[in-house]
């Protein structure tokens, strides 16, 4: 099959398909085997490493971890949207994967359930080698049945990335029980080969293919440290360590999940969550509210000493969140009234007056990274890669000089509406009575929130809009409808988040590449369809070297910013959390562990199990 025809597939454009054949000139040499795969140059720690520098290999074992989530949940299959809300801690602790991802680099993979990879340097090829130890908690072997199994399964049945994903794959073979070959000829997509070894391993003998996509509390069976004890939708996951777990002693896995039971309690209501914590029933908190965290941690445990705060710091982008024009709304088309209404959100005001000044503005899709174009001029080489897209990028964000603008901080600054005002009036736009109209049509739309601390933000924004004559609506909805009108853009704005890794690849072309734009359910939730970002995620798949990486991801910061697709909102650059003194984790924290992993702390152990 031609390359042209598996990028028609993929979703790409002819365009992107002679910019990948460029890319993709370099010959392909033999594979040999490796201990790990590491997206660009080689793997940190040697083939006879002996744990992760990040994990303590002496913690202590026993005992139970008690922690809370927001939110609820209905299913214990985290395979497929339809599925229901899954529950939270399922992944990585009774489900694994091929092979385990190090949070100490940016996206480099080490031996699991394969205990080793064999991958060309075109990357057009790769083969895994599974561990003959490996077993699944029944005690059943893991495979090459099993992982065939789980490729076509996810492939068909899977979440969205995993469908595309996969669907590149020219074919998959397994010669004996515990190798599996796929060909990857022909992609272009360097990320590929560490997509399949991160793919979980399901049991064909126990999986059910014809109900996979259903809603379900039967017990799933899985091969990591933790078999469900106990589960009650809504409120509670009880995970008991498999005292079997094949892998407690291979390196990517030593030092971790060293409790013996995890307790995760859901709770619909986050000040419940709070105060939940505050009595000593839950073990660890990741506070995310700064009014908490300036002020609501004088309670008593924390003044007797049996809590602690901490402000963590690690090298992980900071990400993006903002409200998002969902430019599929004929509202929304136009990129300056885009801009203009993004001038409008007062962020010193709200930092100040809601925030305690504790957050930082966001002014990149990757900040705080070496990824972010923010305060640099583009390269020789980004504008070599923005060159067949002359208008993708606006020359002050060419150049690195742009920010979100900056408002006085009293809430009404004059100033700013009168640029906005003028920027709209260019466009056609004009005020008649209290209307912001064109074309005699208002510009109206509804701001969707799913909480309280949404519909503060929102109903803030809505009333600096309506200073210039747009009618802002904001409709608080339940979490069910919330996800239901997410999944099918049935919105005018809304709030997201596109969390950023020191890694991106794939699932940037479920957030912003042109074929997730129609696809329900992706997380392209502006409606993003452009050229340049299509052929610049290509470019950043395909980039050999970490000095081409960057050059890639900078540029398609620039053209995701140039679009004005989100109004910035803001960041904390700490991790914040509370704990109990009862528990404990390792003094050298990962790079780019976000947030410690997850929820259930892998690394932590509890001091007197």
């Amino acid at each position: 099959m031609t390359l042209a025809i598996r990028a028609r597939r993929a979703g790409l454009r002819p365009f992107v398909v002679a910019f990948l054949g460029v890319l993709l000139s370099a010959p392909a040499s033999a594979a040999e085997p490796t201990h790990g795969l590491a997206m660009h140059g080689a793997p940190a720690l040697p083939p006879d490493f002996d744990h992760f520098p990040y994990a303590e290999p002496q913690a202590k074992k026993g005992g139970r971890l008690r922690v809370g989530l927001a939110g609820t949940f209905d299913s214990l299959n985290p395979f497929n949207l339809k599925s229901g809300s899954a529950a939270q801690g399922l992944v990585g602790n009774v489900f694994q994967s091929l092979m385990a991802r190090s949070q100490d680099e940016p996206f480099t993979l080490y031996p699991l359930i394969a205990k080793s990879i064999d991958v060309d340097a075109a990357r057009t090829r790769v083969t895994f080698h599974l561990d003959p130890r490996a077993h699944f908690s029944d005690g059943k072997p893991i495979t090459s049945e099993d992982v065939l199994f789980s490729f076509n399964l996810l492939k068909t049945k899977g979440r969205p990335q995993q469908r595309i994903a996969y669907g590149l794959v020219k074919s998959v073979d397994a010669p004996d029980a515990q190798t599996v070959k796929f060909d990857l000829s022909g992609i272009g997509d360097r990320e590929l080969p560490l997509i399949l070894a991160i793919m979980p391993v399901l049991p064909k003998h126990a999986t059910d293919v014809e109900r996979f996509a259903d809603a379900t509390l039967a017990k799933p069976l899985g091969s990591g440290p933790y078999v469900i004890d106990d589960a009650k939708a809504g409120a509670r996951l009880l995970l008991r360590r498999d005292q079997n777990y094949w892998g407690a002693d291979i390196p990517s896995q030593r030092g971790f999940y060293n409790f013996d039971e995890i307790d995760i309690q859901y709770f619909r209501d986050g000040n419940s969550l709070f105060e939940a914590f505050k009595a000593g029933l839950l073990d660890y908190r990741e506070e995310t509210s700064t009014t908490r965290w300036s002020t609501g941690y004088d309670f008593p445990a924390l003044r007797e000493g049996r809590v602690v705060k901490e402000a963590l710091k690690n090298d992980n982008p900071k990400g993006l969140e903002g409200f998002v024009f969902n430019t599929r709304k004929p509202v929304f088309r136009d990129i300056r009234l885009r801009e203009a209404l993004g001038m409008m959100f007062d962020f010193e005001w709200v930092n100040a007056n809601l925030y305690s000044g504790l957050y930082t503005r966001t002014k990149s899709f990757f900040d705080e990274s070496e990824l972010s174009s923010s305060g640099r001029p583009a390269s020789a080489k980004e504008r070599a890669l923005l060159a067949p897209f002359p208008d993708a990028v606006r020359p002050d964000i060419l150049e690195g000089t742009w920010r979100p603008p900056v408002n006085d901080g009293t809430g009404r600054d004059r100033e700013m509406a009168k640029r906005a005002l003028e920027l709209l009036a260019s466009a056609g736009y004009r005020v008649e009575g209290d209307a912001l109209t064109k074309d005699g049509e208002p510009v109206a739309f509804e701001i969707m929130v799913k909480d309280r601390n949404q519909e503060r933000l929102a109903l803030n924004y809505a009333s600096s809009l309506q200073r210039i004559g747009v009618d802002a609506r904001v409709r608080l909805v339940d979490e069910v409808q919330y996800q239901r009108r997410r999944q099918k853009f049935d919105f005018d704005m809304m709030i997201g988040q596109w969390l950023a890794s020191a890694s991106p690849g794939n699932e940037q072309r479920m957030r912003w590449g042109s074929a997730s734009a129609t696809q329900e359910a992706s997380f392209n939730l502006a409606g993003a369809s452009s050229p340049a970002i299509d052929a610049l995620i290509a470019a950043l798949l395909a980039a050999q070297s970490h000095e081409d990486f960057v050059t890639a991801v900078r540029a398609y910061d620039r053209v995701l910013l140039s679009g004005f697709y989100v109004v910035p909102l803001y960041h904390a650059s700490e991790q914040w959390i509370a704990h109990s003194t009862d528990i404990a984790r390792p003094a050298r924290l990962p790079r780019y562990a976000q947030p410690l992993f997850g929820p259930t702390l892998e690394s932590w152990w509890r001091n007197n199990p």
